[in-house]
């Protein structure tokens, strides 16, 4: 999916921190990345803003919601309509694990 359409389809909001942008501000984030096993399909991918995307580089989308309480509320808030709904599922999946201190499999 074009970079162009994710940002027109995500308003030019970032899914992290919510705010929206120009789109020369703006990056298309992978959200399970590439490096592990995520793909360039629209569902796998969100607008996040430069620092957003910078702060979550390669880090699995659980760790690094996890640590971020403005970035969990603003995924499942704009971000997260757009995600294939088997990675939503493993994400819930595994901030539910992390919440009773049990480690990601």
């Amino acid at each position: 999916m074009r970079r162009e359409l994710v940002f027109a389809r995500d308003e030019y909001r970032c899914a992290y921190c919510g705010e929206q942008f120009q789109a020369e501000l703006l990056t298309v984030d992978h959200v399970q990345p590439r490096m592990r096993g995520g793909d360039a399909s629209g569902g796998n991918l969100v607008t996040a803003c430069s620092a957003c995307n910078a702060r979550k580089v390669g880090l699995r989308l659980a760790d690094f919601l996890r640590t971020d309480g403005v970035a969990r509320r603003h995924f499942f808030e704009h971000g997260a309509r757009h995600v294939w709904p088997r990675i939503l599922r493993t994400l819930e999946e595994d901030l539910a694990r992390s919440a009773k201190g049990v480690p990601p499999t």
